[in-house]
């Protein structure tokens, strides 16, 4: 939030949701005032699914050249693992209902 304000210090919309934070939550209040700024490009996530339970993914981000306003996620998981099979899992739930798609392309998608 605190790179979007920087990228966008006049805008509205953030400053509030900043004053309505800050007015809630004395937490928020001290984490706001430290100043800490971290833009993550890489690394991995740990997700609970409700479903599927525990999944790690790996993310990079992408800032577009000529729209700095614009970044592209990419989440993979690691072939053989449960992550991996958990998002196949995912993956054919959401591919079932896709005309024409085959199992196996949904698995090679992941």
């Amino acid at each position: 939030m605190r790179l979007e304000l920087g990228a966008h210090p006049g805008d509205p919309i953030t400053t509030a949701l900043v004053d309505e934070l800050s007015a809630a939550s004395s937490d928020f209040r001290d984490w706001w005032a430290q100043h800490r700024v971290y833009q993550r490009t890489h690394g991995s996530k740990h997700l609970r699914h409700p479903v599927v339970g525990e999944i790690t993914v790996d993310y990079e981000t992408f800032t577009m050249p000529d729209d700095p306003d614009q970044t592209l996620f990419t989440y993979t998981t690691e072939a053989g693992t449960a992550s991996r099979e958990a998002m196949n899992l995912l993956i054919s739930w959401s591919m079932s209902s896709v005309p024409g798609l085959r199992q196996t392309e949904a698995s090679e998608q992941a």
